[in-house]
């Protein structure tokens, strides 16, 4: 399947296709066009850092939503062996718009689970795009809850345009599953790394993002709400959604600035959705890491810790 080549990317994928057909000829006609090859491979690299240097907050979401971006189904894959998917919340549906179970990570059982969007019209549908009801986050309070009592670290993965707002969601009690995981996870004794790798949407992510520890992935984004229902609460006009996206502060290097989360995981060169197993691979490096910080810790040390760097955010100190 081709992948979808955003407006500002079209110039890198224009001359990254150049060199790829240089490099054609070469073997067919076994004609030398090393130099020519090289000079190319020198304003592919000069324009790359050029544009990623550049790249607005609104474009950096654009990245975030990117359809070809892997989703936790695609880093399970590729970071974990021997994943056991659990289902159910135990009181009404599977909510499949949370996945999670059992995997080895790194020699050692984790609990792992995430927001999946989908793939394609029917899976989409399926998943809900991403968009979590009651039932998924009670679903994921279960597998904490389990993690905890057989004694295995928790990684979350984030990824989700925000908890589904539609009648049925509130019937059955959004805001009280999102509050309730809150408050559980803040208590739980084993380690929590909390991952944002794609959309980080308002309470839908934050249901999952109570962690010892807050990763993002570089080109991800984590935010109260969308630049799109910002402009239209605080301009009524939806045409501002990149000033929105600007006044939000949203990205990586903003949130790491103001203590929201604590490390910023680099990406493949063009976004995660250009190399899906190298982001992994580098992501499962820095989990790694992540997790030796915090086997060190007691079980009261991490409850501490957690609540401690909630406590905290947002604080304002005056002269």
């Amino acid at each position: 399947m081709a992948i979808q080549i955003l407006d500002f990317e079209e110039p890198i994928i224009e001359l990254e296709n150049k060199i790829i057909k240089l490099r054609d000829l070469q073997k067919s006609n076994h004609h030398d066009y090393k130099p020519e090859i090289r000079r190319l491979h020198k304003r592919l690299n000069r324009l790359r850092k050029d544009t990623l240097s550049k790249l607005t907050n609104w474009q950096r979401i654009q990245w975030a939503r990117h359809p070809d971006r892997p989703y936790t189904m695609d880093y399970i894959e590729n970071m974990t062996q021997g994943f056991f998917e659990l289902q159910g919340d135990r009181k009404f549906a599977s909510g499949k718009s949370i996945v999670g179970g059992f995997a080895t990570f790194e020699g050692q059982t984790v609990m792992i689970l995430g927001h999946q969007k989908g793939r394609g019209t029917k899976e989409k549908m399926e998943r809900n795009f991403g968009m979590p009801q009651p039932e998924g986050n009670r679903k994921a309070l279960r597998l904490m809850k389990l993690a905890e009592k057989f004694d295995k670290p928790i990684i979350t993965l984030l990824d989700t345009p925000g908890a589904y707002p539609g009648i049925e969601a509130e019937e059955r009690g959004q805001a009280e599953s999102i509050a309730v995981n809150l408050f559980e996870m803040a208590s739980l004794k084993v380690p929590i790394i909390s991952v944002v790798i794609g959309e980080g949407g308002s309470g839908g992510a934050l249901a999952l993002g109570v962690g010892n520890r807050g990763v993002m992935l570089e080109n991800s984004v984590y935010s109260v709400i969308s630049p799109e229902g910002c402009a239209a609460i605080l301009w009524d006009d939806c045409e501002k959604i990149e000033q929105a996206a600007d006044a939000l502060s949203l990205t990586a290097p903003h949130l790491e600035k103001f203590g929201v989360i604590d490390e910023i995981v680099r990406e493949p060169v063009g976004g995660a959705h250009r190399n899906p197993k190298l982001a992994a691979s580098i992501l499962r490096r820095a989990l790694r890491r992540e997790l030796k910080k915090l086997d060190i810790l007691t079980a009261q040390e991490l409850v501490d810790q957690r609540r401690n760097k909630f406590r905290v955010m947002g604080e304002w100190i005056g002269k």
